[in-house]
């Protein structure tokens, strides 16, 4: 399908996850922010849903958790008993002021013993995947890209090293292949069940050993004057992999892809350190992993002149809201220098990523070291996007890194 198929964006489901794959929908993002930016949508056998594709607009929505709730779900799509099992037990379907008790928990795991080691993790973790991907030249870079994130979030919740690439083997499985309405496969699903299995037995660990790590946080932590249960505690371990993973592997991968096609900005890159930090504020914008964040709203209110009433469910548009014009000039411009940056990629309120922080560092380490070591990004294959309308990242995406000469002639590799 391409964009002029989509002529008239009043008939377009933006849920389906076909047009995410295909990406073709900037012109209906582009004409609804101006025309109907608060859109309401009935889906042929599924749940009707407003669609939020505006800056002000989800602002609103994301940080007013007494109006729009997170504890229905936060997936279009999802299925609402295992959002009800999950509810006010898992930090990203649980609103304030619980949420705050359990992200204070986790929050608690970031001393600064801790982000040292990660940070050193990070750097060495980054140096391996260049090097693989010096050595394998034109090779699918979604698969390497998965291995930062994922050690990353082992070290974090404590997972042994010598465990790392059966959590690296079972993580891409469970969160990599999708079926034909964008859900897990089989094979997915079984993957998921064996790492929940693993945190299970790394739980029991921490009560007999504890560590400095998440896990032994939860162990340690009390919610309302009791301890999390061992279901509380997994679920919470699911959420940090999930988020953790998807977000620094696609924003990864759609970084390097948009530099091999702006070859200003990544001469910009190479030629100015300086400008790594916004740089990688532009790359979280660009790519905005999340492509969806679903809200229910649990009271009648208005938005943008539309009555939404209560038990209705609220969209808001990673893709449109990252490039509403009032907000970012020239927003379809990727400019490594873009300041202010004012993008969502990691939501708003109090439910902004816990794991923020710690993503940006992951890609300040990983595109650092690319303008240091690499002298060329070419694309000479295929690249698949996923087809989903929640996660915006790429199923395959090959990639042929050449590395920069050193000082004494020689290659970094």
């Amino acid at each position: 399908m391409t964009a002029p198929e989509l002529a008239d964006p009043t008939t377009v489901d933006v849920a389906d996850p076909v047009l995410h794959r295909d990406g073709v929908l900037d012109p209906v993002w582009r004409w609804m922010r101006g025309n109907d930016p608060v859109r309401w949508t009935v889906r042929a056998n599924r749940d009707a849903y407003w669609s939020v594709t505006t800056h002000a607009d989800a602002v609103r929505v994301l940080r007013d958790s007494r109006t729009f709730s997170s504890e229905r779900g936060i997936r279009l799509g999802g299925d609402p008993l295992a959002a009800a099992a999950a509810s006010r037990k898992m930090l990203i379907v649980t609103d304030p002021p619980r949420h705050g008790e359990i992200r204070r928990i986790i929050g608690s795991a970031f001393t600064a013993r801790t982000v040292q080691r990660l940070e050193q993790n990070m750097r060495a973790t980054v140096t391996a995947c260049l090097d693989e991907a010096f050595d394998r030249g034109a090779c699918d870079i979604v698969r390497i890209a998965a291995r930062l994130p994922v050690s990353v979030i082992c070290d974090l919740l404590g997972v042994p090293r010598e465990d790392w690439d059966f959590m690296l083997d079972r993580t891409t499985v469970a969160f990599g292949a999708v079926d034909e309405h964008g859900g897990p496969t089989a094979a997915a699903a079984e993957a998921h069940t064996d790492i929940l299995l693993y945190y299970l037995e790394l739980v029991k660990q921490r009560r007999r050993s504890p560590g400095e790590d998440v896990v032994t946080a939860l162990v340690r932590g009390e919610v309302d004057g009791r301890p999390l249960t061992d279901e509380e505690i997994l679920l919470n371990c699911d959420g940090l992999i999930s988020g953790g993973n998807e977000t620094t592997r696609h924003a990864s991968v759609g970084g390097l892809l948009a530099l091999a096609a702006h070859p200003d900005q990544w001469r910009r890159l190479r030629d100015d350190p300086a400008v790594l930090p916004t740089a990688v504020e532009e790359i979280l914008r660009w790519t905005t992993p999340g492509a969806h964040t679903l809200r229910t709203a649990v009271r009648d209110t208005e938005l943008a002149g539309r009555g939404i009433e209560a038990g209705q469910s609220v969209v808001v548009w990673g893709g449109s809201v990252n490039r509403d014009e009032t907000v970012f000039d020239a927003p379809d411009v990727f400019r490594l220098d873009r300041k202010p940056n004012r993008h969502l990629t990691f939501g708003h309120g109090a439910h902004y990523c816990l794991g923020g922080a710690l993503a940006t560092s992951e890609l300040r380490v990983l595109f650092g070291e690319v303008a240091r070591r690499v002298a060329s990004i070419e694309v000479p294959g295929p690249v698949t996007r996923v087809r989903s309308n929640h996660i915006a990242g790429f199923e395959e995406a090959v990639v042929a890194l050449r590395p920069a000469p050193t000082a004494d002639g020689g290659r970094h590799g």
